[in-house]
């Protein structure tokens, strides 16, 4: 994998889609990329579900030029150093979480779990879809999974 130059952070377009930093992790950039999502989920969360999907909304459109930018610079698709799209995801899975840090620990999880692991239909737009979108798309679609896991099991406990 390409190493990311510490000096491109001084752009904002590339600070954003390097996770203000967290993408930079030597190992497992996409776990910490997740982790450095949770302090903006703790303020997300206490919008209104209409004020909390427009942020998302809007988080995902940014991402897209964000990523996309970032790739080119970097002369990569998708290098492991972009994780917006992984905020993203994240914000999408603890959507409506119930409270709870076991809620918090299981959403975390489970949104990691679908986006390393990227069933159908994720694995084929991952592999079709390129640019901003592309980078995003995958996690969107781990999000969402992981969002109606929680869902599912909170009706069902």
């Amino acid at each position: 994998m390409k190493t990311i130059p510490p000096a491109l952070l001084r752009n904002p377009i590339h600070l954003l889609s390097l996770g203000f930093g967290s993408g930079l992790a030597p190992k497992a950039p996409g776990t910490f990329g997740t982790l450095a999502a949770l302090p903006l989920w703790f303020a997300l969360q206490y919008l209104p579900a209409s004020s909390y999907i427009a942020v998302v909304v809007a988080a995902f459109a940014l991402g897209v030029y964000l990523c996309g930018e970032t790739a080119r610079a970097l002369g990569v698709h998708d290098h492991g150093g972009i994780v917006w799209d992984e905020f993203v995801g994240l914000w999408i899975a603890l959507f409506l979480l119930p409270p709870g840090w076991p809620w918090l620990l299981l959403g975390f999880a489970l949104f990691r779990l679908f986006d390393i692991w990227k069933p159908w239909p994720i694995r084929v737009l991952d592999a079709r879809v390129h640019g901003g979108l592309g980078i995003m798309i995958d996690d969107v679609l781990a999000g969402i999974y992981a969002f109606f896991v929680l869902q599912l099991l909170f009706v069902l406990l």
